[in-house]
Order: structure tokens, then C-alpha cells, then sequence
């Protein structure tokens, strides 16, 4: 009797990894310093070493990361942000945290990155940041949000949460804008064994605030607060942990794509719509998305096959209840809220074996078949 087959899986890479990280916890319980040690300092060097950026400030996990790079870059109460609707809620989450109000722009119906044409129709004089998000695994189009951000002043923020080693026309996801925020939750293309976050800048004042706020907005006295800030450390043992995995990103990433190329080559001639990458850009596939317009069946179809999917993200934000408040009807993002009701996620994780994988597109072609 075979296992079910789930969308992500630790349990392969836990095993090929498991000395190094029971060395990364005797590291750090051997160290004497189990908070904001010499783990986290040194994940914080190497992290922004291998962006080519200035700094990187730990924090306790994606969100805050967000939460935290907002207030830095001055974001706070009664000021707009336009990001998407088509992400994880801690995006929008993160804007309302601060106060802020955020303002929505459609996707592209391809690569479901932001539509980046729409942007300037939604700029008003409140207008304070652009927050656009790397989805799935690929950049979006920063060149024409870096001018309009110019021309506006306005600030950048990148959601880089789903897309660590990303490119774009060689340039590294979290370069480009005024700072980039990053998640490490286990599922991500670097995760650690628990919660983590990073703000990635190059501006030096930037990084300054972060690092009090994340100390409850202390910098060199402890219980001096100079602007009242957030408990939002990272933590020393899944830093060192992160400070071992980050040494083999670029092999998860090789082991990401060949996954991707095996699904490519194993569902080409269905009626699955496939991810799209968009011209110059490096997919890292976080998530492998892909399209059916009956796709509840399918979902349901493969249950019996023992595959258990995901959909990311089946409720676009502006339709939840907790959103509501801000007054966008249905049918006020067309694309978004059309990709919602057709897209799934495929197991993709680096450590997925070709046979578990050969199961999934097995019982894919099997399902669509029954269906067609």
C-alpha cells in the first residue's frame, strides 16, 4: 500500500539532512547565546552576501517581515499601498497591520503575476508604496513600478516570500526595490524547521529602523525605546539552520526545475493549462500552478487516486469576510477572481521522487481523461 501523495513533503530532505541539522542545533544550544547570537548575524551577512545587497535584518517570520519593512519605509496609518489581490492573505494582512489601506490591481491571466499597466490608474495623492509580489516562484515586471515609483516618490516594497533565487533578466528577486521581504516557513524554497523572516536592503537608514523595530524599537540600550516597535526577532537555532540550507539553495532550485521540466514533459499534451514564464525571467518554482476550468472534479477525482492538492490561493483576498470593509464587489478583479475558481497546485518540493511523481501525472492523465 503506497502513501498518499501530499503537495509538499519535508520528510525525504529531513533525511538526507539530518546531521547537519542536529549539528545546527548543537551549535547553537553549545554557544551560550540563544538570542540575536552569532547565528543570526552570520545568516544575516551570508543571506545579504548572496543577494548582493547591504543588509538583512532576521525576523521571526514572513509577515513581520512585511509588517516591519512597511513601517521602515515610513507606511503607516491612512497611506495606500497597491498590491494584489492573487496572494497569501499575510500580504494584505502585513498593510492593514500598519494602518494602511491597500489598493488592488489585476493579475495577468498567464503568469498571474500584478498586471504592472494598471498600477498608475490606481495612484491617488495617498499613495505612499508599491508592494508587488513575486508569485509562485517567478518575478514580476519591476521596470515600470521602479519609474513610477521614481517619478511619485513613492516606495518599493518586494513580497519575495515565494521566491527565493529568483530572477528576473538575471537580477535577483529582493534587488530591486527600497527593501524586500522574505518568509522562511518550512514550505518555502528555503524554509526552515519552523517560523522565519528577513528584510533584505541596501539602504543603510532602512536597515537601521528595522533592527529597532524588531527589538521593540531599541537600538543601543536595552529598555531605551526611541519609537515603539515589535518583539519580532529571529530565532538563533533556525538561523543556523537557515545558515546551512541557504549554502544549498541553488541545488533546491536545480531540483525544483527538473521537477517542473518532468511535469512539463509528462502533462504537454492535456488539457491542463501549465505555468508560463514570462520573457527574461528564472522560474523557481515555489508552487507548480496549473489551470482546468472543471477543476473542484479533478480535485475531487484524484482523492481516489490518493493525491490530495492544494489551491493557492482559492479566495482571493478582497472577497474574504475580514476584507470586507474595503468595498471591492465581486467582479472587480475579473481575471483573479476567474483564475480562483480553475487553478491547483502539483507536489513540487525538491525532494519529490521521480516515482511519486510519475504517480501524480498517472493519476492527472487518468482523471482528465475520465473527464474529457
Amino acid at each position: 500500500m503506497t502513501m498518499a501523495t501530499l503537495v509538499w513533503d519535508y520528510l525525504a530532505e529531513w533525511e538526507d539532512e539530518r546531521a547537519d541539522i542536529m549539528d545546527a542545533v548543537e551549535t547553537v544550544f553549545s554557544s551560550g547565546r540563544l538570542v540575536l547570537g552569532p547565528s543570526v548575524a552570520g545568516f544575516e551577512r551570508e543571506f545579504a552576501d548572496y543577494h548582493g545587497a547591504a543588509h538583512c535584518a532576521g525576523v521571526d517570520n514572513g509577515t513581520n517581515a512585511l509588517v516591519l519593512a512597511l513601517r521602515a519605509l515610513g507606511v503607516g496609518p491612512g497611506d495606500e499601498v497597491v498590491t494584489v489581490s492573487n496572494t497569501a492573505a499575510p500580504t494584505v494582512v502585513a498593510i492593514d497591520a500598519v494602518g494602511a489601506v491597500p489598493k488592488f490591481v489585476d493579475v495577468h491571466p498567464d503568469t498571474y503575476l500584478m498586471d504592472t499597466d494598471q498600477v498608475a490608474g490606481v495612484l491617488t495623492e495617498r499613495t505612499r508604496c508599491l508592494l508587488p509580489v513575486h508569485l509562485y516562484g517567478q518575478c514580476a515586471d519591476l521596470d515600470p513600478l521602479t519609474e513610477l515609483a521614481r517619478r511619485h516618490g513613492l516606495a518599493l516594497l518586494e513580497d519575495c516570500a515565494q521566491a527565493h533565487g529568483a530572477r528576473r533578466h538575471g537580477r535577483i528577486a529582493g534587488t530591486t526595490g527600497d527593501a524586500a521581504a522574505f518568509s522562511f516557513y518550512p514550505t518555502k524554497v528555503l524554509g526552515a524547521y519552523g517560523d522565519g523572516g528577513a528584510v533584505v536592503t541596501s539602504d543603510d537608514e532602512v536597515d537601521a529602523r528595522l533592527r529597532r523595530l524588531r527589538y521593540y524599537g531599541m537600538a543601543e540600550k536595552y529598555y531605551v525605546v526611541e519609537t515603539p516597535g515589535h518583539n519580532s526577532r529571529l530565532d538563533e537555532v533556525q538561523a543556523e539552520i537557515l545558515r546551512r540550507k541557504l549554502r544549498r539553495l541553488d541545488g533546491y532550485l536545480a531540483a525544483r526545475r527538473e521537477v517542473a521540466r518532468r511535469y512539463a514533459e509528462g502533462l504537454a499534451d492535456t488539457d491542463l493549462v501549465l505555468p508560463a514564464v514570462a520573457d527574461g525571467n528564472d522560474h523557481v518554482y515555489y508552487l507548480y500552478v496549473v489551470r482546468h476550468p472543471r477543476r473542484d472534479e479533478v480535485l475531487e477525482a484524484l482523492k481516489a487516486h490518493d493525491v490530495h492538492l492544494n489551491v493557492s490561493y482559492p479566495w482571493p483576498v478582497h472577497t474574504m469576510s475580514g476584507f470586507r470593509h474595503l468595498g471591492w464587489a465581486p467582479g472587480s478583479l475579473p481575471v483573479t477572481e476567474r483564475l480562483a475558481g480553475e487553478i491547483f497546485s502539483l507536489p513540487m518540493y525538491a525532494g519529490l521522487a521521480p516515482d511519486v511523481q510519475d504517480r501524480v501525472i498517472d493519476a492527472v492523465r487518468s482523471v482528465l481523461a475520465e473527464l474529457s
